[in-house]
């Protein structure tokens, strides 16, 4: 490829990222429900990434709940839960850090089988915290069919997402209705 049609290509992706980024905080501002906006988040990142799956559990007493998904039938939101002990996803809460898996996610120790997800078939796993007032408030995770090696461009979009995630909740939670329902 020459070296203007790879600027003309990384350019494109650039702005596609930027697009991305406007239309979340856009969201962000709507008078929508938090679970609205997930599950808008969540088709987004599916449609930018061309991933398979993408999934973001919320942390709720102190355990990880998967609280939006791009699988259209969404019923194992609310249902599946793990410790921040558990699992992959449990791994990226624990430890605040990005996690890329290019092949056979499946077979990595930490990994923990849901026979309601189907994503756990999945060869490419990413996932990113939600951080939100420095603590990990959540997780991200894209996951790939096949094999894929994340560009670190894929991987800083999806952690600069966890973070407008995190200013989302604090948004959300300061939303809180009055006793007359007028704020």
């Amino acid at each position: 490829m020459s070296k203007t049609k790879d600027l003309e290509v990384r350019l494109e992706r650039a702005e596609q990222q930027l697009r991305l980024f406007q239309r979340v905080s856009r969201l962000m501002t709507r008078d929508l429900e938090l679970d609205g906006v997930l599950q808008e988040i969540v088709a987004l990142v599916k449609d930018f990434l061309s991933c398979d799956s993408c999934l973001i559990y919320l942390v709720e007493d102190d355990e990880l709940v998967l609280f939006a998904s791009s699988d259209q039938s969404r019923k194992s939101i609310g249902t599946v839960r793990l410790r921040l002990s558990e699992g992959l996803t449990g791994w990226v809460a624990r430890e605040r850090r990005l996690l890329a898996i290019s092949r056979e996610a499946y077979h990595d120790p930490r990994f923990k089988y849901f026979k309601d997800l189907p994503q756990d078939t999945f060869e490419a796993f990413l996932s990113v915290p939600i951080i939100s007032q420095n603590k990990v408030v959540g997780v991200i995770n894209v996951q790939h069919r096949e094999p894929r090696l994340h560009s670190g461009g894929d991987m800083e979009m999806l952690s600069t997402l966890g973070e407008q995630i995190g200013c989302l909740l604090v948004l959300s939670k300061q939303k809180a209705p009055t006793a007359t329902g007028v704020a």
